[in-house]
């Protein structure tokens, strides 16, 4: 017989934000440490007009996001030297271990919805402060 809990439903509703090491500040949703999920981790994140994420990857984990509302640039490649642009309704892929940077350079809030396969929030984030200057 385990000591561990049986897996059951569970809803998380939009009461706790936390600022990530990113330098974005998300809504607390699917994660380890919010549900127990092992395999993957999901968030909503707003970027304010003008701001901007610190440069960083995820080192063996995907993301996937889907904007929402407004628009965001992503900058990203060992350089940076690659951007997409997106906007509501629209969704990026970025493998494991690629360097990125969001940013909002609109005038709207841009709202999206993160999918990573790091059920741990930030255990897999590296920061990347040589290629934050790379595209202001």
């Amino acid at each position: 017989m385990t000591d561990e809990p049986r897996p059951t439903c569970r809803v998380v509703r939009p009461a706790d934000a936390y600022g990530g090491k990113q330098g974005l500040n998300y809504f607390a949703g699917i994660a380890a440490e919010t549900v127990g999920s092992k395999g993957l981790c999901m968030h909503v994140v707003t970027i304010p007009p003008g701001a901007r994420a610190r440069a960083h990857l995820h080192e063996a984990h995907e993301s996937a996001v889907y904007v929402l509302s407004g628009t965001a640039r992503t900058w990203y490649g060992e350089r940076l030297e690659d951007y997409a642009d997106m906007g509501p309704g629209e969704m990026m892929y970025i493998p494991a271990g690629v360097p990125h940077l969001p940013a909002n350079l609109g005038t709207e809030p841009c709202t999206a919805i993160i999918a990573r396969t790091d059920p741990n929030e930030q255990e897999s984030v590296v920061l990347l402060p040589e290629l934050d200057a790379l595209t202001k």
